[in-house]
Order: C-alpha cells, then structure tokens, then sequence
C-alpha cells in the first residue's frame, strides 16, 4: 500500500512540474522582444498617439517598462477600457493623468506584439544603420541651389535639355557678366544687339522669363552651383556585422522554436526522473532493479504522458497549418515596374488617393492610369533620390522609361509619339479578399474616416509593397468590435447611438453593436 501512495503522489508531483515547465518554457520564450518587429507595430499602431521622446496625444514612452510592469501593460494596451470599468486603481490613475482622453484598445494586437513594442520603447537600435557622410559644400553653391529650385526647374536640368539647355558647366561656354545680363533681362539684352543673345533666342522655341528680381550676388551663387553641380552623399557603414546574422536574432519565430526545444527537454528530463524513481521492484520479498531505460517503457504513466503530449502537439500544429491556408501575410509579388511608395508616397509626400481616386467613392481603390503617372513624369526622366534595394541609377531610368514605352512618349522632344500604340502595365494584384466576402472602400475612408496604413500598413516605408494585415474575418471583426462611432455632426447616427446606448447600457457604441457583426454585412 505504502508503494502505490508514493506511486500516486510522485505522478502528481511529476504532472505539477511538467505543466509548470511546460508553462515557464513558453514564458521564457515570450519574454524575447523582437525590437524591429516592435518598431513596425509601433509606427503603425502607436505612433498617431504616442512618441518616443517626447508628449503627443498620450504620454512619452521611452523607458516605460521601467515604470510599469510588462504585465500591466499589456493588459492595459489591450483593453485599456475594461481595465477601466473594472476598477484597476492604476489605470484610472493613468487615465486621469491624461485628461481622461480615452486610449485606442488593441486587442488584435498578440502578447508577443506588445512585448516587441515594449522592447523597441527601451530604446535600444534593433541594428546599427548606415551613416550617411557627404562633402563640405561652399555656402554659396547651396544658396545657388535653392535659387535654381526657386526659379529655374521648370525650364532647365543640370546635366540633359529639358525646355531650355542643360546648365551644368555653362560657365565654360559663356562668360559670367553676359549670363548675367541675359539672367535679368534677356529680352533687353537682344533688343540691345548682342549677336549672342540673338542666336541664343532663336535656338529656343520659348522665350526665357527675366529675372530683374535677383541681385548680383544671387546669379553669381547661381553661377558657382552650375559649376559645382550636386554634391553626392556618400554611405558608410556604421558596423561590420551582417545583415543576415543581425535578422537570425531578431526573427520572432525563434521563440517558438525555443519553447518546443525546452518543453521536449522538460519532457525527457521528467521521464528520467520517473524512470529513476520506479526502477525498483520487489520480487519474492527481495528488491531488484531494473534498467533505467527498461522503466521508462514500462512505466504505465510515462507511455500516457507520451501519448498525451504527441496527441496535443500533434493536434496544435495541424491545426495551426490548416489555419494558415489561405492567410497570405507578407505576400509581396514581383511587379513589371520596380515602382517605389517608400520614394513616392514617403520622400515626396504624395497622397495616396492622388493615384487610388476612387478609394473614397467606390468599392474599389483602383489602380492609376499611365496618363496620372504621367502627370509628373512628363518632366521626370531619371532617377535622382538615394538608391534602395540592389538597383543602380540605370537600372531606375530603365524603370521610369517603361512608363514611356507604354504610353509612348518621347522623352527627347517632350511630346507623345503620333499613332502609337499604348500598352497598359500589367500590375500584379497584392491584396485580394474571397469571392465572396464584400468590402467597400468608400465606406471605411469616407464614413469611418480609416488611413490607408490601418489596414495596409506603413506603405510610405515599402519600396515594394506586401500585404500587411492577415484580411480574415476574425481581423476584421475585431476591428468592428473596439471602433467606435464617429457621432459628431450626424443626426441619423446620434438618434441610432440614444437607443443603442440604452440598450447595451454604454457611452459609446462600436461598429459591431451598429451592426458591423452581421453575417449579411460582408456575405449577403
């Protein structure tokens, strides 16, 4: 009897420290922030509200894990409201600190998310980026610079013709005091006689605009910078590290793979233990032992265990496969067009819905024409900003030129070739949501009021474009379910917003309460 006791209370001391190994394992691994996957996330999820350095909207949050405690956090940030309601003595305290401005809850936002968001506010660069040295440039070449932006870009190049000639050396062809007077006032200067300026103005179809609003000392800065030219920046690396050694460490899947590595050890560790303790047994009133390895297939115990933790495991990762089919997370397909939204809609700004037009009025965001292409690159022929992925400056004017040769446009002569025969560029479609689930566009830009980068991510940093967010149904109904309803300025809403406030006994109705969360919304 004395050896079954010990039996059973050895087999619930070994399924006890299991489950706690087990659980420590995924801990230890969770606790691993991946700080460049929390840089993303932040800008894409914190960022509108939030800054590093410095007070926004919320509070700044360099250092905040050393004045909260992660679990707190991430609590917190996942339903900052429910912490609320349900009378945690530092949120409120929080919540009031900030003017009761009422924080955004995340709740599709995993733990792990919001321990790599944590790990980039500690402040600590993911890897060390290059560091860009350029020359020293005269003063008077920049005030040049600034003068030929201001004035002479529309008209002029540095190094090709564009309406008038190119201007890199021009000092070299004419003499300083003539290229002022023909800067100021060409007209009166071929009035005067000159035979230069008169064999000048006849060589241009458009007369050049005077410019009696520039002081000597701006056309000799003018002058220098046509000399000079633009001053390149030049990269040095900043660290002999690897690219590729530094994303080994900073890979977020690593810590699944730690928590499987430990959990089988944890298994194998306790599976010695039982073997050692039970290898013993008593045979005609004498004690014999067994091998250590003999126990540990006989044991009863340890073959349930076994067949238990192979049936879960098993169970866990076909269903984590078969839950993946058809998520396409990071799909990035190869374009016929190397174009940039990195350069486009981050370096110049450009809004997005100058080229998806019909995003705030339509089902679809669409896919710009040439002709808007064409808009501005009917004066941009080449590639001029800093260089990204594998692409020489060549190969970026080879790009630019595939636009012409499918509109057909003459870079040379600044005109469309007669009766050419246009080819549309063949996009490659990124995010494509099942036949039958319906999205509108216009309805989340214009009656939501959604950014692009809630559901796309943070284009204005892609140079190729992925798709950003998961686009399941569970994502999209999490959404509905913590956005709230704009009220202001919509009576229909307001008198919808009375009752429903009533009904569900809040101060602010969601998406989902207004009816985001029926099936005939998206599958009618």
């Amino acid at each position: 009897m004395k050896s079954v006791k010990l039996h059973r209370q050895l087999s619930r001391l070994v399924i006890n420290s299991l489950v706690f190994l087990l659980l420590f394992s995924l801990n230890l691994s969770a606790q691993e922030g991946d700080v460049a996957n929390g840089e993303k996330l932040f800008k894409s999820t914190c960022a509108a509200c939030h800054r590093l350095d410095k007070k926004l909207v919320g509070p700044a949050l360099k250092g905040i894990t050393d004045k909260r405690e992660q679990d707190w956090l991430i609590s917190w940030i996942k339903d900052s409201p429910g912490m609320i309601k349900s009378g945690d003595k530092l949120a409120i305290q929080v919540f009031e600190e900030n003017n009761k401005l009422p924080m955004t809850p995340n709740p599709q936002l995993s733990d792990q998310d919001i321990i790599d968001i944590l790990a980039y506010t500690k402040g600590e660069p993911a890897a060390p980026k290059a560091e860009l040295v350029s020359q020293e440039i005269d003063p008077a070449v920049e005030r040049g610079k600034k003068v030929f932006k201001t004035n002479c870009v529309a008209c002029h190049k540095l190094d090709k013709k564009l309406i008038g000639p190119a201007l890199f050396k021009i000092g070299e062809k004419r003499e300083a005091e003539w290229l002022k007077l023909w800067i100021k006032d060409n007209a009166a200067l071929v009035a005067s006689g000159d035979k230069l300026a008169k064999e000048v103005a006849n060589s241009t179809p458009i007369a050049m605009t005077a410019f009696p609003q520039l002081s000597d000392q701006d056309i000799e800065d003018l002058l220098k910078y046509f000399e000079v030219g633009d001053v390149k920046k030049v990269t040095a690396n900043a660290t002999s590290t690897s690219v590729d050694n530094q994303e080994i460490f900073n890979n977020p899947r690593t810590g699944v793979w730690t928590s499987l590595g430990l959990t089988i050890l944890a298994f194998i560790l306790l599976s010695l233990i039982v073997a050692a303790t039970t290898n013993k047994k008593v045979i005609e009133g004498e004690e014999k032992e067994d091998s250590m390895l003999k126990s540990m297939f006989l044991s009863p115990f340890l073959r349930f265990l076994a067949l238990v933790f192979f049936l879960l495991g098993g169970a866990y990762l076909t269903f984590g496969y078969f839950m993946q089919v058809g998520v396409d997370t990071g799909y990035q397909p190869i374009q016929p067009i190397a174009f940039s939204h990195a350069v486009h809609a981050g370096d110049n700004k450009i809004d997005c819905q100058y080229c998806h037009s019909s995003a705030k009025n339509s089902k679809t965001s669409g896919i710009p024409s040439v002709n808007v292409c064409m808009n501005c690159h009917k004066s941009i022929s080449e590639y001029n900003g800093e260089l990204f992925g594998e692409y020489s400056k060549a190969d970026l004017d080879g790009e630019i030129q595939k636009i012409y040769d499918a509109v057909g446009w003459d870079k040379e002569n600044l005109q469309y070739i007669e009766d050419y025969e246009q080819k549309p560029i063949e996009w490659v479609r990124i995010h494509n949501l099942a036949d039958f689930a319906y999205y509108n566009h216009s309805q989340h830009v214009n009656v939501a009021g959604l950014k692009c980068q809630k559901c796309h991510g943070p284009v204005e940093e892609m140079h190729e474009v992925k798709q950003f967010s998961k686009l399941t149904m569970g994502w999209c109904i999490n959404c509905h379910k913590t956005t709230e309803v704009d009220m202001k300025n919509n009576d229909y809403y307001k008198n919808i917003h009375e009752q429903l406030s009533k009904k569900y006994g809040i101060e602010k109705v969601t998406v989902a309460q207004m009816g985001g969360q029926e099936c005939g919304k998206c599958h009618y």
